[in-house]
């Protein structure tokens, strides 16, 4: 690798940079037409009242390449936080250069400052080359869970119930 990487948390005025990841992320994912993600959403709901995400940003001589979000969560069996990370990124042009990985031990990093009882993260299974990676770290499938999703109209559905 050329250059260092930098990751460093990003800040509000980042959130243009977020949403192109974002963006970016989605497209290679084949879910581009699911991004509902806004820059003004992205403000409120990354850096106003109550964050509900944290966002670090990779660069190559500023240049973002990669970026993670992640958020705690809380598991009963541990009786401490742990964190979750929603995404992991790298830009197509930057990648098999240890940048992934820099991000995913940087998040690492903070669970364990943090003193999370553990950290987890969904793939997608056709993802071969990030779970390569995964792998690599010794992080283990969890093949027994499902994961089960409501949004939308079902989601106000279930919420009228309550």
């Amino acid at each position: 690798m050329a250059s260092e990487v930098a990751i460093a948390p990003a800040s509000e005025q980042d959130v243009p940079v977020i949403l192109q990841l974002i963006t970016a992320l989605a497209e290679y994912e084949h879910l581009a037409h699911e991004v509902r993600a806004t820059e003004d959403g992205l403000r409120t709901s990354l850096f106003g009242e109550r964050p509900a995400a944290e966002v670090v940003i990779a660069r190559i001589d500023d240049v973002p390449v990669g970026f993670a979000v992640y958020f705690h969560n809380y598991s009963t069996f541990v009786g401490r936080p742990g964190l979750y990370m929603e995404d992991l990124f790298v830009l197509p042009e930057y990648r098999r250069q240890g940048i992934g990985r820099k991000l995913l031990a940087h998040v690492a990093s903070v669970a364990v400052e943090r003193n999370c009882g553990r950290m987890e993260w969904a793939v997608l299974d056709w993802n071969t080359a990030a779970i390569h990676v995964y792998r690599a770290v010794a992080a283990k499938s969890m093949d027994e869970w499902t994961v089960f999703r409501l949004t939308g109209d079902e989601l106000r559905q279930l919420a009228e119930q309550a």
